[in-house]
């Protein structure tokens, strides 16, 4: 698997038409204040320190074989289709082979993967797109990747980003989505809002990198549930969460330090002198 090269050249948002890594964005982005993009970039540094390794968590070696990956990982987890490719690519290796198959010869691969019969045939006409329409080759173009069976923004800004370098847009799924509201990045719940949010906050150079270091603090601190976020650094800076846990500690009733005298118990009488 090709480790992900992290983006180190200076933001550079103003990038010429001709710069493949920076196609034209066709719908406008909002206009967040000098503050924000700067808290914005405050936060990235720290995402970018604490977590050095953040890269793609599907197994792929091949553009095609991330782009079946990530259409299997729809309402699935990276670890149940890291588990089912192996099988899969080695029976099927290339694109014309998963379009020369049917969908009855790919389902056996993937049975363990939730909604695998629509996947099943999702994998199938992909791949047959590819090889009637584009030679085989996956295309490096939003809207062509979007013209193909199982593929939405998310999916296409995956393979965009992680095989080519392409900055379209940010992965938005369940952890982006969920941190981009505790940590104050959108107020947002549909994907296409908080990717747009996203777009305007961060640097375009790290589109990409932005929705791996959120998966993973989402992963590792910032839960749906069981989170972590009232004992984490990051969070107690910037998440809404870690705060929403500080104010009911703050607001709980601290334990007695000594035993209190039930008031229905009368009070002791003062003894007489001797």
């Amino acid at each position: 698997m090709p480790m992900a090269t992290r983006a180190t050249a200076a933001p550079n948002p103003g990038a010429p038409p001709h710069d493949p890594s920076h196609p034209p964005i066709p719908f406008a982005l909002p206009r967040p204040s000098p503050a924000r993009k700067e808290r914005a970039r405050a936060l990235l540094a720290a995402l970018d320190a604490r977590y050095p390794e953040a890269e793609c968590r599907l197994h792929w070696t091949k553009p095609h074989e991330l782009l079946v990956a990530t259409i299997l990982s729809a309402q699935a987890t990276d670890e149940s289709v890291n588990a089912a490719t192996p099988g899969l690519f080695a029976r099927f290796p290339s694109p014309a082979d998963l379009a020369r198959a049917t969908p009855d010869d790919i389902a056996p691969f993937i049975r363990t993967i939730g909604l695998w019969r629509m996947k099943a045939r999702a994998v199938h006409e992909s791949m047959a797109a590819l090889v009637e329409r584009h030679g085989g080759e996956v295309p490096r173009d939003m809207d062509a990747l979007l013209a193909l069976r199982g593929v939405a923004r998310k999916t296409a800004n995956v393979v965009l980003g992680n095989c080519f370098g392409i900055q379209a847009g940010v992965v938005v799924d369940t952890h982006v989505g969920r941190l981009a509201k505790r940590l104050g990045l959108s107020r947002h719940d549909d994907p296409g809002k908080v990717e747009r949010d996203l777009m305007a906050l961060f640097p375009r150079d790290r589109w990409c990198d932005l929705s791996h270091l959120l998966i993973f603090h989402g992963r590792a601190v910032c839960r749906a549930r069981g989170n972590a976020c009232g004992a984490d650094a990051i969070c107690r800076e910037w998440c809404s969460e870690a705060a929403r846990m500080a104010r009911e500690e703050a607001a709980a009733p601290r334990p007695a330090t000594g035993r209190r005298r039930d008031p229905r118990t009368p009070a002791p009488r003062p003894r007489r002198p001797a």
